[in-house]
Order: structure tokens, then C-alpha cells, then sequence
């Protein structure tokens, strides 16, 4: 698995939802299949089936957030520098219309654009990473092509 940025916060929630999952989710789990079990014929039981399958979501989650961890790499949210960068909160501005807008530039993990918080990975993301203030980018994303300037870096 490839590096994982996110920030000191983003980290301590997934150790959060990981120590939740092994504690509580596990035992409520255990229980759900022994209940289950208790109706009868396994191969006729659709509440084992379903307490099953759920277990196995669950515990694919718990490898997930384990390997997250395993890989995260904790940005610098007061990074400094006058290139964007994971870590660094950006205003931009749309050329054609005028509209601006400001994000944050975070991990994959943490992204959620109606919050102002985008991936690195993401089209405007990958486009201004490593740019100064004043460049213009062009985005390449689904709906087409958009062009941006960068306003400020902070």
C-alpha cells in the first residue's frame, strides 16, 4: 500500500474507529452469530448468513485501517513555503467566472470538498501541488477542463 498522508487528528480517529471495532464491534459481533446459531440448521439459517457476512465486513475493515496506519505519513498542517503542498490551504480562483474557492490539501483519507478539505489526489489537488502563487493551472477532470490561479498559499 502506497503512502497515506493525513493529519495528527486523522489519525487518532482512525485509531479511535480501530480500537472501537476490535473491542465493541467483535463482542457485538460474537454475540450476533451465537443468536443466530441458536435458530437452528446453519445451512438453512439466513441470520448466521447475515451475522457472517457482517463479520467479514468488519474485520476487512480492521485490515484496512490497520494498513492505513501501518502507512500513514502525519502532515504538517503549519507547514510552511510558498508551494502548494499536503498540509497547505489554497485559494483559487476559477478564470472564466471569477468564483473562488479555498481548500485545504489533505490525505485521501481526511478529503471532503463540501467541507474544503481536498485529496492530493484529486484533480484540482494533483494540478496545483508544487505550484506558487500566481501560476495558473489547468484542471482535467469528468465534466472537462477548467483553468485556475492560484491566489494564495497559507
Amino acid at each position: 500500500m502506497a503512502e497515506i498522508f493525513m493529519t495528527a487528528e486523522g489519525k487518532k480517529q482512525l485509531e479511535e474507529r480501530l480500537h472501537d471495532l476490535k473491542v465493541n464491534g467483535r463482542a457485538e459481533m460474537a454475540e450476533k452469530i451465537r443468536v443466530a446459531r441458536e435458530f437452528g440448521d446453519l445451512s438453512e439459517n439466513a441470520e448466521y448468513d447475515i451475522a457472517k457476512d457482517e463479520q467479514a465486513k468488519m474485520e476487512a475493515e480492521i485490515i484496512d485501517i490497520e494498513a492505513k496506519l501501518r502507512n500513514a505519513i502525519i502532515i504538517d498542517e503549519k507547514a510552511k513555503g510558498d508551494k502548494a503542498d499536503v498540509g497547505r490551504t489554497v485559494e483559487i480562483k476559477e478564470v472564466k467566472t471569477g468564483t473562488t474557492f479555498t481548500y485545504a490539501i489533505v490525505g485521501t483519507h481526511e478529503s471532503n470538498p463540501m467541507e474544503g478539505r481536498i485529496s492530493n489526489e484529486s484533480p484540482i489537488g494533483k494540478a496545483i501541488i508544487g505550484r506558487r502563487k500566481g501560476d495558473e493551472v489547468t484542471v482535467k477532470a469528468p465534466m472537462g477542463e477548467t483553468a485556475y490561479k492560484i491566489i494564495d498559499i497559507r
